[in-house]
């Protein structure tokens, strides 16, 4: 009877564990383009870049007016002229774009609506590996949200094997 009690409290550890290990250190931010103001032409996206450190895994959320706005990923010469005639790498024209960055590089965004790039819809940012952390990183704003990132199943499976193993042993 008393090794069914220590299995019953060892199992719940055992999935604890495992959810834990899926987590992986790993959290990813949703970022709103803009924090509250959204996507549009009344905001220094340059100063609201600079707010955060962007790392692998993070997503950047545009909400704009579906047909006034759009998000354009582009190259960084394409967002130093606004030309967008070459140099585009992906269209966001949804009014609720998600953008998932899934690379450690420069990342450049602008709105190809004539003169709103000129006009300052555009940002670049430096995205980073992820798992690294800096004395100067800022806390989250009210803006993010906390995405667990489970990418990682093969590392919970051991887990989860060995506490099946050690409750049938019992």
């Amino acid at each position: 009877m008393e090794d069914k009690i220590v299995c019953y409290v060892r199992f719940p550890v055992v999935i604890l564990m495992i959810w834990f290990s899926f987590l992986n250190g790993a959290v990813s931010e949703v970022y709103n383009v803009g924090d509250e103001n959204g996507w549009n032409s009344e905001v220094d996206y340059a100063s609201w870049s600079e707010k955060y450190n962007f790392t692998v895994g993070d997503i950047l959320e545009f909400k704009y007016n579906k047909g006034q706005h759009n998000a354009f990923e582009v190259t960084e010469s394409t967002f130093r002229t606004c030309e967008t005639s070459g140099g585009v790498l992906a269209k966001y024209e949804s009014g609720e774009d998600k953008v998932k960055l899934n690379e450690s590089k420069k990342y450049w965004f602008v709105c190809n609506v004539t003169g709103h790039c000129l006009g300052g819809m555009r940002f670049g940012i430096h995205v980073k590996p992820g798992n690294t952390t800096t004395d100067s990183e800022p806390a989250p704003s009210a803006n993010s949200a906390c995405i667990p990132a489970f990418d990682s199943w093969s590392s919970g499976l051991p887990l989860f094997a060995f506490g099946i193993l050690l409750c049938l042993s019992s």
